[in-house]
């Protein structure tokens, strides 16, 4: 198997824009860089985190501009077109009744009131119903076929009937007679691509007859986690066990993110077991991120397995999240979080969630402006993600300390507060960006 570097070329941004406020959305590149309006710069030995989100979003255009696939209608909802979708047919199909009522001529209307003998009676049932006669009335169910001749539909409402004898006692000034075609023509676009699918859009579909739909194949994304010393949740832990929340934080994530959890697996400390949980994972994924193994220190099973190939590890300027890693391994993008919970969770939000969410038709995670209720002083040379809260005044407070172990902290946050490299001291008052989790 062949790990290289990642090849990172120029790659556009993704975002949506906000203003200050609950409902607000701002611009993805804002907390990319930063907040605060500062822009991240270039320190010695640190990668800025918006080169390193650039480097992913490159490495990853191919797998996330994925080809298509046809599935049935009960398999679309939330999926994403991949074409436009033409009706092949015209909508409404015929002509057809719009009320409960009675068809007849409106020209034979001009003097009220006016009675008509009922001749015949219309079910919204198959079959095309006999003209109708001058001088007739036909009693018609909603979305019956409209008998040629009718040109208006009299509500029951505005008519008595009495020994086979419709009266109308007034005429509305609606024809209540749906046109074939009126809502649209065979040819015309239903929807567009690169659409997320609602019901509304399902029903539509399948009005013009469809069963199927083209739609953007999900991306399949592998999980592999490492460490000796992690365990199932719900396994009795020995001293110096530790349960894999990783794991389950990232599959949860991948679904959030609309994308497929194509392969999970956890890897002890070891080469030889690592490298052969990675080609089972790159064998039925697109892509394939790990925690762990990424450090200075001994047994970091996947800087030893893939560095030696080509992967980019590196430290960023990030808090938490340092350190990342970059590779391709068989033509497939593998990116590589820090294993401490905090910094694998928080990595995959900034680094990589916003390009699944985009794929997937999902808006881009909310950022809002918010006063800050307490000081704070940012780390030098680093893009720091505090764990934070709104309280009932609006305004924001960290929850709990920095640490990338604290994840009771990140549970109890509803936002991350983005402070830019160069912030230093923030104090109590000043407006700062959060982006909500």
């Amino acid at each position: 198997m062949v790990a290289t570097g990642d090849g990172a070329h120029a790659a556009h941004s993704h975002g949506t824009h906000a203003a200050h406020g609950r409902d607000s959305q701002h611009e993805w590149a804002s907390v990319l860089s930063g907040g605060r309006g500062n822009h991240a710069h270039e320190h010695a030995g640190r990668e800025t985190v918006d080169e390193h989100a650039a480097r992913i979003r490159a490495m990853t255009e191919t797998v996330l501009a994925m080809a298509s696939e046809l599935v049935p209608l009960a398999d679309a909802l939330y999926r994403v077109t991949a074409e436009a979708v033409l009706s092949p047919v015209d909508l409404p199909l015929f002509r057809n009744s719009q009320m409960d009522g009675f068809a007849l001529r409106r020209e034979e209307l001009a003097v009220l009131p006016a009675s008509f003998p009922i001749v015949a009676e219309i079910p919204a049932q198959p079959g095309i119903p006999a003209p109708l006669a001058p001088g007739t009335a036909a009693r018609i169910m909603t979305g019956a076929v409209a008998p040629d001749g009718a040109t208006v539909v009299v509500p029951v409402e505005n008519a008595t009937v009495e020994d086979g004898v419709v009266t109308v006692e007034s005429v509305p000034s609606e024809s209540y007679l749906r046109e074939r075609g009126s809502d649209a023509r065979a040819g015309d676009e239903l929807l567009p691509a690169g659409l997320r699918l609602a019901s509304r859009h399902l029903a539509v579909i399948a009005a013009a007859g469809l069963d199927e739909v083209t739609v953007r194949r999900r991306v399949r994304v592998g999980i592999l986690t490492t460490g000796a010393e992690l365990i199932e949740p719900g396994t009795p832990p020995a001293t110096g066990q530790v349960f894999d929340a990783n794991a389950v934080a990232l599959a949860a994530a991948i679904d959030a993110a609309g994308a497929d959890v194509g392969y999970r697996e956890r890897v002890a400390d070891d080469v030889v077991a690592f490298s052969a949980a990675l080609e089972r994972a790159v064998a039925v994924c697109d892509l394939v991120v790990t925690s762990g193994g990424i450090s200075e220190g001994a047994y970091e099973v996947v800087r030893e397995t893939l560095e030696p190939l080509g992967a980019r590890v590196v430290h960023i300027q990030m808090q938490p999240g340092g350190p990342q890693a970059t590779a391709v391994f068989d033509g497939t993008p593998i990116i590589g979080f820090p294993g401490n919970p905090v910094s694998t969770q928080l990595s995959f939000e900034i680094l990589l969630a916003p390009l699944l969410r985009s794929v997937a038709g999902l808006p881009a995670a909310v950022v809002e402006r918010r006063e800050l209720a307490v000081s704070v002083t940012s780390v030098p040379n680093r893009r720091q993600y505090l764990r934070a809260r709104l309280r009932p005044d609006g305004t924001v407070e960290p929850v709990s300390g920095p640490g990338s172990h604290l994840v009771a902290g990140l549970a109890a946050s509803d936002r991350l507060i983005v402070l830019a490299e160069s912030a230093g001291f923030v104090a109590a008052g000043e407006i700062v960006e959060t982006l909500l989790l």
